[in-house]
C-alpha cells in the first residue's frame, strides 16, 4: 500500500519541481531582458548596410602588398609573431607552474591547489584587459600584446599541462625509483616522454586561440591587424575593412589547418 502512495506522489513532486525550475527560468530570462535598452535601429542603417556591402563586393586588392608602405601582409605577419612570441613566452612560464599544480606530484593537496589557484586567477583576465594592463606599463606596442598573450595563456596552459601530468602512468615513475634513479631523472625519462605529446597538443591548440586575440588586441593598441582593422571602421573605408576581413580569415584558416595537420600527428 506504502509502495502505491509512493508511485502516486512521486509524479506530483516532479511536476512541482519542474515547475519551479521553469518559473525561476522565466523570471531570469524577464529580469535579463529588462535590463537590455533597445533602441531601435539607427535612421542611418539602411545606409550604412549598403556601404559596407558595397565595400565587401569591391575590397581594396590594392593593400594586400604595398612596396614601401604599411599593407596587409605585413600586419598580418606582425599578428603572427605576436601570437607565436606570446605562445613561446606562456610555454616558459606554464612549463614549472603546471608540476607545481599537478595533484600527483604534490606531496600535500594544499601546494597542488594554491597552484591551481594561482593558474586560476590568471585565467579570469580575458585577453583585451590583459592588452589594456601591459599597455598602461610598457605603452601601445605589439610589445605589450606579446606580453598580454604570453601571461594571458599560462593560465589555460599550466591547467591543461597539469591535467596531462595528473593522467600519466606511474607504473614508469615506480620502476625507476626502484631502480634508484633521483627525483630529476624519474621527471626526465619517465613523466616528460608521458607528458610531451599532450602538451604538444595543447600548446598548438592555445596558439589557434593566441592567432585570434592578437587581431582583435590591436585595437586597443597593442599592435598586429587589429590597428589598421579600426582605423579603416572610423574612417569609413569599408573596401578597406574588407580586405583585411578576407586576409584574417584566410590567414586563420591556413593556421588552423597547419595546427590540426600537426596535432592529429602528434596523438
Amino acid at each position: 500500500m506504502s509502495d502505491l502512495r509512493s508511485k502516486v506522489q512521486k509524479p506530483k513532486k516532479n511536476r512541482i519541481k519542474n515547475a519551479f525550475i521553469i518559473l525561476i527560468l522565466i523570471l531570469l530570462y524577464v529580469w535579463g531582458f529588462a535590463g537590455i535598452n533597445f533602441s531601435g535601429i539607427s535612421p542611418n542603417a539602411g545606409t550604412v548596410t549598403s556601404a559596407i556591402l558595397d565595400g565587401f563586393l569591391n575590397p581594396e586588392w590594392s593593400y594586400i602588398y604595398r612596396p614601401g608602405q604599411e599593407d596587409l601582409i605585413q600586419n598580418l605577419l606582425e599578428t603572427f609573431a605576436i601570437a607565436l612570441v606570446g605562445i613561446t613566452l606562456s610555454i616558459v612560464l606554464s612549463f614549472p607552474i603546471a608540476f607545481w599544480a599537478a595533484r600527483n606530484l604534490s606531496v600535500k593537496r594544499i601546494i597542488s591547489g594554491s597552484g591551481k589557484s594561482f593558474l586560476s586567477f590568471f585565467r579570469t583576465f580575458p585577453d583585451i584587459v590583459m592588452a589594456l594592463i601591459f599597455i598602461a606599463i610598457v605603452g601601445p606596442s605589439p610589445y605589450a600584446g606579446m606580453l598580454a598573450l604570453g601571461v594571458s595563456a599560462m593560465g589555460m596552459l599550466g591547467k591543461l599541462y597539469a591535467e596531462e601530468i595528473e593522467a600519466i602512468d606511474p607504473g614508469p615513475s615506480e620502476a625507476l625509483v626502484a631502480a634508484g634513479a633521483n627525483k630529476l631523472q624519474v621527471l626526465l625519462f619517465a613523466v616528460v616522454p608521458q607528458v610531451l605529446p599532450g602538451f604538444i597538443s595543447a600548446t598548438l591548440y592555445r596558439f589557434e586561440i593566441n592567432l585570434r586575440s592578437a587581431a582583435t588586441l590591436g585595437i586597443v593598441g597593442a599592435g598586429g591587424i587589429g590597428a589598421p582593422l579600426i582605423f579603416a571602421i572610423n574612417g569609413r573605408s569599408w573596401d578597406r575593412v574588407a580586405i583585411i576581413l578576407i586576409g584574417l580569415v584566410v590567414f586563420v584558416l591556413v593556421i588552423d589547418l597547419i595546427s590540426s595537420a600537426l596535432r592529429k600527428k602528434v596523438i
